[in-house]
């Protein structure tokens, strides 16, 4: 059954591409089939999985505006081994026609359920902003991780992004839910960031993932070479922290799905 998630978080710089990316080539490596939508103007999880926003003649913006089939602009990316729908300026475009045009909302949810049974998992990398593209992925999916930093302006941001998911729960999506919180960039010396982990521990419980991703070069480095970390340099504690971050969203959903990975 595939599961659609959302990655979500309206404030930037928290890791959320990065996850995106690197979270989808970790569920690849488990033999898992994996969709990777970018719907960020931004393009950036096009550009790390190594497209060019550039010279795309078609993007998921032709999805949502021009009711193009999603599979006929999926590229797919044999070295990482996931799909990819990628995304450059003109979802900027987008967002301004979706304010303007009727049952706005559902456009990517009707786009994905045309596909979304060819993949186990569906990952859509939001932009920062709780826009109506966001909106659009929210409605769309079955549940949201939300990469955070531990810090103060993060627990801010947090309690808006909430009020969001509960919204759209009660009034389009109502199997909508938390998938997890993640813990990005973490630095352990730091004692703030220790003070707002436990607060969200004890706030949201088993919903935050055990993983957690520290802060680390490779991570950052990987993108200009259009790779994940795990290709980039694998034994980097980026790249562990999303095999585990992988591997514990497999045992969360079903214990006995570990075993395919070792097969």
């Amino acid at each position: 059954m595939t599961r659609v998630l959302s990655l979500a978080n309206q404030k930037g710089g928290v890791g959320k591409t990065t996850t995106s990316v690197n979270l989808a080539a970790s569920l690849a490596a488990t033999k898992r089939k994996v969709l990777l939508i970018d719907l960020d103007p931004q393009g950036n999880a096009t550009m790390g999985v190594g497209v060019d926003k550039h010279e795309l003649k078609e993007t998921f913006c032709d999805v949502l505006l021009s009711g193009l089939d999603a599979r006929s602009c999926v590229h797919h990316l044999e070295t990482i081994g996931i799909d990819l729908l990628p995304a450059n300026a003109d979802l900027t475009a987008a967002e301004v026609e979706l304010m303007r045009s009727d049952n706005a909302q559902n456009r990517m949810k009707d786009a994905i359920d045309l596909i979304k049974e060819d993949y186990e998992y569906v990952l859509i990398d939001c932009p920062p902003a709780l826009n109506m593209l966001t909106l659009n992925a929210l409605v769309a999916s079955d549940g949201v991780i939300i990469p955070m930093q531990c810090e103060y302006y993060a627990l801010e941001g947090l309690s808006q992004l909430m009020d969001t998911i509960n919204q759209v729960r009660a009034s389009v999506n109502p199997n909508l839910e938390v998938e997890g919180l993640l813990r990005t960039m973490f630095d352990p010396r730091n004692m703030l960031a220790k003070d707002v982990s436990n607060q969200l521990i004890e706030h949201f419980g088993d919903k935050v993932y055990r993983t957690i991703v520290p802060r680390n070069v490779r991570l950052a480095e990987a993108p200009s070479y259009g790779l994940p970390a795990l290709l980039y340099e694998k034994t980097s504690s980026g790249a562990l922290a999303y095999l585990a971050l992988a591997g514990e969203m497999l045992r969360r959903k079903s214990p006995g799905m570990m075993a395919r990975a070792a097969s």
